[in-house]
């Protein structure tokens, strides 16, 4: 009697997006992300999962997410009222410095998420292929050239410091309000969640299919 091979488990993306802050009920980083929690994308099965607004415990999170899932890819989502486009992230830089409490009560001024650590970080995940294959699709988007300082960034920073002895590529994407959001700040652009989800699919794809990046104008002059 001859055994059967033994199956072989799925590979998986770790896909993140974070909790409602300040005046929010909601926020549609995680909304999106969830959307496509246990959908298969490119062969992976995605796997989502909510980060605190916390500096510190946001990392947390993160890190035991990524140990539970042992990504292929890592691709962490945040909300930035106010962008126009989804925003595919370039660096991250090693500075916490809010203008805002965060969920927990902390304002980190000039501090470092990692003590020691190098300045910055530069995102591993195709940016321009993605950005093109959004375009393509009809979804605006854009590079950016800044996280900001706030939890997003902590956790971008965060990411890739963890990542950066594994085999494991990670990036960060910033989104715009949702409609219902934008209807509280008259003037804001906005993004439907079915069009943000959608353009997650699609860079959460490119970034799987891309080994190369594609090598495209798309900087900024300040």
């Amino acid at each position: 009697m001859t055994s059967k091979p033994a199956r072989r488990a799925t590979p998986t993306v770790l896909l993140t997006g974070f909790a409602p802050f300040g005046d929010e009920s909601d926020n549609p980083s995680w909304q999106a992300a969830s959307a496509l929690d246990d959908t298969r994308i490119a062969g992976h099965r995605v796997i989502a999962r909510e980060l605190p607004v916390e500096f510190g415990t946001s990392l947390r999170v993160l890190r035991a997410a990524i140990r539970e899932t042992a990504p292929a890819l890592v691709l962490c989502v945040g909300q930035a009222g106010g962008r126009t486009r989804l925003s595919l992230e370039r660096v991250a830089i090693n500075v916490d410095d809010a203008r805002i409490a965060d969920n927990a009560g902390r304002q980190p001024i000039d501090a470092p998420v990692v003590a020691g650590g190098p300045a910055a970080y530069f995102g591993t995940l195709p940016i321009k292929a993605m950005l093109a294959a959004l375009l393509r699709a009809g979804i605006p988007a854009e590079i950016s050239q800044t996280a900001g300082t706030y939890v997003c960034n902590h956790v971008f920073y965060g990411l890739m410091h963890a990542l950066r002895r594994r085999r494991v590529r990670g990036g960060f994407v910033h989104i715009p309000y949702s409609p219902r959001q934008a209807a509280a700040h008259p003037g804001a652009a906005s993004l439907g969640l079915d069009t943000v989800a959608e353009g997650l699919r699609i860079a959460l794809r490119t970034a799987l299919v891309t080994q190369v990046d594609d090598r495209l104008a798309a900087g900024a002059e300040h």
